[in-house]
């Protein structure tokens, strides 16, 4: 019970977004847990105003987001991301979103 009060009470400014979280238990029943930001797909399924992504992404796109909106889950991104700097982390982003269908206007 203690995670779950812990986990809501990070998280009560981030209610219908999926906050992925790495625990580590301890022997003695303790725990630590940090939180970590949503994922890639889903920042882009929400900019994008899709419900998923499609099933043919190379032949059916399903919606489409500015390089701005790129720009912007790049950065919240960042930290996560095996990515050096914003221009790296727009590149990861972009093939993402590519992969799921959503193409990037210009």
């Amino acid at each position: 019970m203690a995670f779950v009060k812990e986990y809501n009470e990070q998280t009560s400014t981030r209610e219908g977004t999926i906050v992925p979280v790495h625990i580590t238990i301890f022997e003695d029943r303790s725990f630590t847990f940090v939180t970590k930001t949503p994922p890639a797909s889903d920042l882009i399924r929400r900019a994008a105003g899709v419900e998923k992504g499609s099933a043919a992404a190379s032949r059916q796109p399903i919606g489409a987001i500015s390089r701005d909106a790129v720009r912007e889950i790049a950065q919240i991104k960042l930290a996560d991301l095996n990515a050096p700097d914003v221009e790296a982390a727009i590149k990861v982003i972009e093939g993402t979103a590519r992969s799921m269908g959503v193409q990037i206007a210009e």
